[in-house]
């Protein structure tokens, strides 16, 4: 009876470990070191994956990435968000952030006008418009195949000036590739340039 007994129980506490288990190592950290290794966050952090992997690909510097990758629990990746985003504000005093917001509309910019198989923020057109912003001056020549697309800057702060970017739509379907990159900067500046407001809109 008593044995009778134990079996019956058997299963819920197969059933509770399979539950308990996961939880347990969830809490407090939710990453694997191969992970870490790997340069990506535990699939069980969805929103901070895409945060890193598309919100701020192209502006997070490498050490930022290293650091973030090396938190360990929610909390402290919801207080890195807001310090990443708080140490490129370039007006700290008040509640609003003009490069955040003129981050985020980049991203729409490049998804609305630049996504070509892909999401706009993916292609090295919305690529250099999320870093750079709007060019000075486009060059677009459609006539000639395969069709170009050159974007000039005149100085862009912390990189330099003249910036040349040169991209060919190959296969001529709208996937326009880097294909010649120029300016007077040999090691281009890692980090934003908050203060850089004029390119803004």
């Amino acid at each position: 009876m008593r044995a009778s007994g134990i079996r019956n129980r058997f299963p819920l506490v197969v059933l509770y470990l399979s539950v308990a288990i996961p939880l347990l190592s969830a809490q407090g950290q939710d990453r694997r070191p191969e992970d870490v290794q790997k340069g990506i966050v535990h699939v069980t952090s969805k929103p901070y994956q895409k945060w890193l992997d598309e919100d701020v690909r192209w502006i997070i510097t490498d050490q930022e990435r290293s650091d973030f990758l090396n938190l360990t629990t929610n909390n402290q990746r919801d207080k890195f968000v807001e310090d990443f985003w708080s140490r490129r504000n370039p007006t700290p005093q008040s509640s609003e952030n003009p490069y955040k917001e003129e981050h985020y509309r980049r991203i729409g910019y490049a998804n609305t006008h630049f996504a070509a198989g892909v999401p706009g923020w993916k292609t090295d057109r919305g690529r250099i418009y999320i870093m750079f912003g709007p060019p000075d001056s486009v060059d677009s020549k459609l006539g000639i195949s395969p069709p170009v697309e050159t974007w000039r800057y005149a100085c862009v702060s912390g990189w330099g000036r003249n910036l040349v970017f040169e991209f060919t739509d190959q296969c001529r379907c709208g996937k326009y590739l880097l294909t010649l990159d120029q300016g007077d900067f040999e090691h281009p500046a890692p980090l934003f340039d908050p203060l850089n407001l004029h390119r803004f809109r």
